[in-house]
Parts: structure tokens; C-alpha cells; sequence
């Protein structure tokens, strides 16, 4: 599906009536923040965007249970927190703003209280790697979802922009080849056995995906 057919996608899924979840999964680097941003700006009012990554745990706490040099993986999440937050936004209250974590590249950390969901949103785009996880605590993601994409890029090239990124929010070259090989690259092989949870899986082609053109 090219973008625009991608967009009519998910605004008729907006138009459904009521509340609609729509999550973006994929491999780190694949694309997957692009398309949703895209989707979002698109639908204008009619869709807000709730990243996965708001879930985060902070590097303090990963310090503690001695997970840092792992960050990324399911276990450096708040699951639980990021399932409950689903829920809530499943279910919307009447005259009830939900508020949901951002994450900050820049200080590579997570943003309580940043993005203001209100209940007359048709829809809400959420986008992680690990929405189609089938294990504990992630399985119940999938079910909270009305439909589920499952982005995917040529490996060389997602690896080659995930080392950029690295490099781009602070990391020297080496240190984010050896990160992206020793642990989003790990990360990625998990998400990849998930793909057959999905309902629609997009391939961008290299040159042609998110953050090299317009998605």
C-alpha cells in the first residue's frame, strides 16, 4: 500500500464511530514513528498520536535492576502501565482528558503528562515495537487494538539508519554500531517473529521509506 491508500485506511477507521485504537509495529528503525506521525498530521483533529515509548523505564530505575546496557528491550518497559493507559483510552469518559507519556530523544527519557488525549478523538494512533509481542505482560496489547500494521524495511538500510540516530542523540559511532548490533538488533529479532499477529503488513522500500521521503 503506498501512503495515501495507508491514510484512507485509517480514516475509515476513524469513521467507525466511537473510539479506535490503531497500532504501528515493527522492528526498531523500520519507519514506524514517521507513518503514525504522518497518519496523525494528516487526520488533523481527528486522530492523536500515543508512542509506546512513553513507557520507558527511566535510566534511574534501569540502573537498579541492571538492565541499562539492555535499554529497549521488553523488560526495560512499563507493560503493565503502557496496558492500563490502552484501556483507559479504549474506554473514553465523558468530559475526561486522558494524559499520556511522550518520550524525549533528547534527553532519552520519558515525558509524564505530555500528550492530552480528549474523549472525542475518533482515534488514537499508537506505535512500539513490541504491540504484537505474544508474551507476559505484552499479550494483552493486541487485543486492546482494533487494527494492528506491521511496518517493515530492507535490514541494511534500517540498521544503517538506526546507527545514524544513535549518532544524531549523542552516541560516537562506534558505541551506536555496537549498541544497534548487540541490542536493537536483538530487539529486532523478537519483533519479527511477531509479524503474522498483524493485520496489514507495510514494506517500504529502500529510498522510498519514511525519513528518506515524504511517507
Amino acid at each position: 500500500m503506498n501512503p495515501e491508500q495507508l491514510l484512507d485506511r485509517a480514516r475509515r477507521l476513524a469513521a467507525t464511530g466511537g473510539r479506535r485504537l490503531l497500532g504501528i509495529a515493527g522492528p526498531p528503525g523500520a519507519g514506524k514513528s514517521t507513518l503514525a506521525e504522518y497518519l496523525v498530521e494528516e487526520l488533523a483533529g481527528d486522530a492523536v498520536l500515543v508512542p509506546m515509548d512513553g513507557f520507558h523505564l527511566a535510566d534511574a530505575e534501569l540502573r537498579r535492576l541492571g538492565r541499562t546496557d539492555r535499554k529497549g528491550a521488553p523488560d526495560t518497559f512499563d507493560a503493565a502501565g503502557y496496558t492500563a493507559l490502552l484501556s483507559r483510552l479504549r474506554h473514553p469518559e465523558p468530559d475526561t482528558v486522558v494524559y499520556a507519556p511522550a518520550f524525549d530523544r533528547g534527553l532519552e527519557q520519558p515525558v509524564a503528562g505530555s500528550i492530552p488525549v480528549a474523549p472525542d478523538v475518533p482515534l488514537v494512533v499508537t506505535e512500539g515495537n513490541y504491540l504484537l509481542l505474544d508474551a507476559a505482560p505484552w499479550t494483552r496489547v493486541r487485543a486492546l487494538l482494533d487494527e494492528a500494521w506491521y511496518v517493515e524495511l530492507d535490514s541494511e538500510e534500517r540498521v544503517r539508519r538506526l546507527i545514524e540516530r544513535h549518532e544524531e542523540f549523542g552516541k560516537p559511532r562506534p558505541h551506536a554500531e555496537r549498541f544497534v548490533h548487540e541490542s536493537d538488533e536483538a530487539n529486532a529479532r523478537l519483533v519479527e517473529a511477531c509479524r503474522g499477529r498483524a493485520d496489514l503488513v507495510v514494506t517500504f522500500e529502500q529510498g522510498t521509506a519514511p525519513g528518506s521521503a515524504a511517507p
